[in-house]
């Protein structure tokens, strides 16, 4: 019997003599991922590392022969990094295309690396290792994002800007309450992460296909080598969990949504109808036709490619929903989709924060302008009654009344005339003046978390050594 050589036939292969044939190239190239997944080269290096290491001391193969297979794994590495090492399809994956390397470098002692290992338990070790460290990279970019809002907060505690609900005026805040609001939500964001990378750093390497081995490997010896904090504790588990990978995916949508919303605010603010920011030349770009235009992309990329991340949860999702037990080819779907997400949040998470350090300055004489020229002071019209035990609905309604009555005079609070505010109510003094100016409005808000100045400087008090 003869076997035609090519991925699944000859002796370069990684499947057995039970093949006798190769696949159609077709086939060839829609089973192969090794253009994908030699992303996780590094992490494949250091997995076989830790398992070729785990086999020399567990006697399943001798000292020496450890120390040759680590020395020709590092010779992969050093070929990488120079460049020189480039599998084609005929690879199909990056553990097929190591150990293919491998025995090239190594002969018949090549062959051993797989030993007590499959490449269910090894590609799911290779994406924990993986995912685990751009885990790292995403909580620092969220760290100098929220550094970059925080300082745009310390400079601007007293700076006032509308408050809106329904996008309609509310109540004026601080600027820096504001901004903060987004230095809590990364922070979520970051304790989110963290939560699930304690998921995602335990290992499954041991579990072999689907049922272990009878070999007597040590599982918490290559667990510990690499960092693993725990071991998956049931085999089939092991090499059929994507949970991880879901989880992931659902903390990075809610960092793009956090990053969305941001977005469409500074979108808002820098239009000339609210003008509250202006967007310098380093973050902006213009128009092919209207010489007058400065666009802002950035904001408008990151709310565009919020949706790239929430399809690849949702495709996540549907890959897996029906998957039996244990490893299944679907889960090849699971890398690109994973590289995506981590890339397109590392890349929003930079731009956004290049945008607040380099990309827009505040306004406050525009916002100063804006919260003056409202009816956001009402409720304190309202609380000012209550504070002389007026009930509060009724206060509420009286104030409606007075807002009603200002529209249709085309004036604001602060312009009706004390004996019109007494013939409304003889609670009114001259004080009602102070009580309903912007500043006061916003000073006056000192329940704990509210935007009055005290509190927010409570605020940045408390974030000021966590960001440090």
């Amino acid at each position: 019997m003869t076997v035609s050589d090519g991925v699944t036939g000859g002796s370069g292969s990684g499947w057995s003599d039970r093949f006798e044939e190769g696949l159609h190239p077709s086939i060839e190239r829609f089973n192969a991922s090794i253009g994908f997944d030699i992303t996780l080269l590094q992490q494949d290096l250091d997995g076989s590392v830790a398992h070729a290491r785990m086999l020399g001391r567990c006697d399943l193969i001798s000292a020496q022969e450890s120390e040759q297979l680590i020395e020709g794994l590092e010779t992969i590495r050093q070929e990488a990094a120079a460049g020189d090492f480039n599998p084609g399809l005929e690879a199909e994956d990056v553990h097929f295309a190591v150990e293919r390397r491998l025995i090239e470098l190594l002969g018949p002692l090549g062959k051993k690396l797989h030993t007590g290992r499959s490449r269910n338990d090894q590609v799911g070790t290779d994406l924990r290792l993986w995912l685990r460290q751009q885990i790292d990279a995403i909580d620092g970019a969220l760290l100098r994002f929220q550094r970059a809002l925080f300082r745009h907060a310390e400079e601007h505690l007293h700076t006032l800007i509308p408050g809106y609900t329904h996008l309609q005026r509310a109540q004026p805040l601080s600027l820096a309450h504001h901004l903060l609001a987004y230095v809590e939500m990364a922070g979520r964001d970051r304790q989110r992460l963290q939560d699930v990378r304690r998921r995602v750093n335990c290992c499954p390497l041991g579990a072999a296909a689907l049922a272990g081995t009878p070999l007597p490997i040590n599982r918490q010896q290559t667990a510990d080598d690499l960092g693993f904090e725990g071991l998956y504790a049931n085999s089939l588990d092991a090499v059929s969990d994507r949970d991880f990978a879901v989880e992931f995916s659902a903390a990075a949508s809610l960092v793009m949504v956090h990053l969305s919303r941001l977005s469409e605010e500074v979108i808002f603010w820098a239009s000339e109808e609210f003008a509250f920011v202006r967007l310098t030349d380093r973050c902006a770009t213009g128009s092919s036709l209207m010489p007058q235009k400065k666009n802002p992309d950035v904001p408008e990329l990151v709310r565009g490619k919020t949706g790239r991340v929430f399809g690849h949860l949702q495709g996540l999702l549907t890959m897996i929903k029906g998957l039996p037990l244990a490893y299944n080819k679907d889960f090849q779907e699971d890398k690109e989709a994973l590289f995506d997400v981590v890339r397109t949040s590392l890349d929003c998470l930079e731009a956004m924060a290049i945008l607040l350090e380099e990309g827009i300055r505040f306004r406050p004489e525009r916002l100063e302008q804006a919260v003056a020229s409202d009816f956001s002071n009402a409720t304190d019209v309202a609380d000012y009654l209550v504070a002389r035990e007026v009930p509060f609905r009724e206060a509420y309604q009286l104030v409606g009344r007075l807002v009603k009555l200002c529209l249709e005079e085309g004036i604001l609070l602060r312009d009706l005339p004390l004996n019109r505010w007494k013939q409304l109510h003889p609670g009114f003094e001259q004080d009602i003046y102070d009580a309903i100016a912007p500043r006061q409005v916003v000073a006056a808000r000192l329940s704990e978390g509210g935007t009055g100045f005290a509190q927010v400087e409570k605020q940045l008090q408390r974030w000021r050594p966590v960001l440090a």
